[in-house]
């Protein structure tokens, strides 16, 4: 691939192959001559350039022979990639068919180049991105009805809180991930359209064949043809960064929650598990979360970025200065980051390890603690809800201060034996007997993945 060098260590741990091939210089280059070659056609289809003019013009348009080197140093120069792109282009040309050259680039404006280039990569990010939280929506689906009715402690503000289940925190997960699948199928029509304005957005240079050649060149690109030009209204690539960095942090809590899971004093549920994955460069024993790492570092990363797109909306007039520059290599990032995140997703939800044996015995580190509200619950409707608190809170300071079980402190209570037997204390402290509506969360979340999945 024709590529310039580059810091090459950390790609295939923070981006997956296919993104990075869409944004390299090789993907980068190939999008805004296809650009090139579709107006050619365009104006063609019109009239307004031989059809002779479109075999050469279309011959020329590979990123195979252009220079990426030599096109990096006059960027310098020129101040954005598609004036030294279109000379070497029309040279390119030239050097075959001289007459066809004279109808290259016609009409266009540098930004209407790398603008409607850049919505070609996205197009294909948001395929590739699309079909990842997909088959992502599926894993969680089938490891959320897998662990439905596993329970594990539920953990408010990283305390032990009252039963979940593994399956209804997955289901959380998935939740996350439909909605972001909805996101970019509302954004898709907005995000992919042609950019063409022409200098400065009226297209005067194409007289009364603008609009016939705008068309025809939308066609060709399978794009839609906007209400206008949108040079210095950049709404629509920050909404597409915006979602991915919803992406990103929804990812970064699948893999928060991952790792807390995978703490020694937890090892509820781990990564797979793989030769050489996750160790230590002097600790034999470590399995370190790599793949959480990589949504936490991602869902950390992405914001910061995301700032860039934000501040760069207010651009001046009909062509910016500086703030559509700051666009050029942030946008793809965050699709590089997002791309590698969901990558590592995948890995760990395909592959997760679940103890729970361990999940139990978690349970009941509080010594049935957890299951105070249970039972708090049940003995307030037989003598008021106030005298139930408060015998209850009395109970558990006595658990804890005497290092005992709920259970067995509850049972030599008098006013609680006198309202419940001993097969209702041991129900109520079952984990298993208080999960609420776990399932039927599971079910919902698996229900709204497969409908969008339809």
């Amino acid at each position: 691939m024709n590529q310039r060098p580059g810091n090459q260590l950390f790609d295939a741990y923070f981006t997956a192959r296919d993104m990075r091939d869409v944004f390299c210089d090789q993907g980068r280059v190939q999008a805004m001559l296809d650009f090139e070659a579709a107006l050619a056609r365009a104006e063609a289809r019109v009239g307004l350039i031989p059809t002779s003019a479109v075999a050469p013009i279309q011959a020329a348009c590979s990123a195979g022979l252009y220079d990426f080197a030599a096109l990096g140093e006059a960027i310098a120069t020129a101040g954005n990639s598609a004036i030294p792109l279109v000379k070497a282009l029309g040279k390119q040309i030239a050097a075959q068919n001289a007459e066809a050259e004279r109808y290259v680039h016609l009409g266009a404006t540098s930004q209407d180049v790398m603008d409607s280039g850049l919505v070609l990569q996205l197009r294909r990010a948001l395929e590739l991105i699309e079909s990842d939280l997909a088959q992502l929506g599926q894993t969680l689906a089938t490891q959320a009805e897998r662990y439905v009715a596993t329970p594990l402690a539920g953990r408010t503000w990283l305390q032990h809180a009252t039963p979940v289940t593994l399956g209804m925190k997955i289901a959380g997960w998935l939740g996350a991930v439909t909605r972001s699948r909805q996101r970019l199928a509302e954004l898709k029509p907005r995000l992919l359209v042609l950019q063409f304005g022409g200098a400065s957005g009226t297209l005067a240079a194409l007289g009364e064949q603008a609009m016939p050649i705008a068309q025809a060149l939308a066609e060709e690109l399978q794009l839609t043809l906007p209400e206008q030009p949108w040079h210095t209204q950049r709404d629509r690539v920050v909404e597409f960064g915006a979602v991915l960095g919803l992406i990103a942090g929804s990812l970064g809590k699948l893999g928060r929650d991952v790792s807390l899971l995978m703490q020694t004093e937890a090892a509820e549920v781990f990564e797979p598990s793989a030769p050489g994955k996750g160790g230590s460069s002097t600790m034999p024993h470590k399995r370190n979360p790599v793949g959480a790492a990589v949504l936490i570092g991602a869902a950390t990363r992405v914001p910061g970025l995301l700032s860039t797109l934000f501040s760069a909306l207010p651009q001046e007039h009909e062509r910016s200065l500086g703030l559509w520059h700051a666009e050029w290599e942030t946008l793809p990032e965050i699709c590089c980051l997002v791309s590698g995140s969901l990558q590592q997703a995948l890995l760990i939800t395909q592959g997760l390890e679940v103890d729970a044996g361990r999940m139990a015995h978690n349970l009941d580190l509080t010594q049935g603690l957890v299951l105070a509200e249970a039972v708090s619950i049940v003995l307030a409707q037989r003598v008021g809800r106030d005298t139930a608190h408060h015998l209850l809170e009395r109970c558990c300071k006595r658990a804890v201060a005497e290092q005992r079980h709920l259970r067995a402190v509850l049972g030599d209570e008098p006013q609680v034996t006198a309202e419940l037997s001993a097969a209702e204390l041991d129900h109520l402290l079952d984990p298993a007997h208080y999960l609420g509506q776990a399932q039927t969360w599971v079910e919902r979340a698996v229900a709204e993945h497969s409908a969008l999945t339809a």
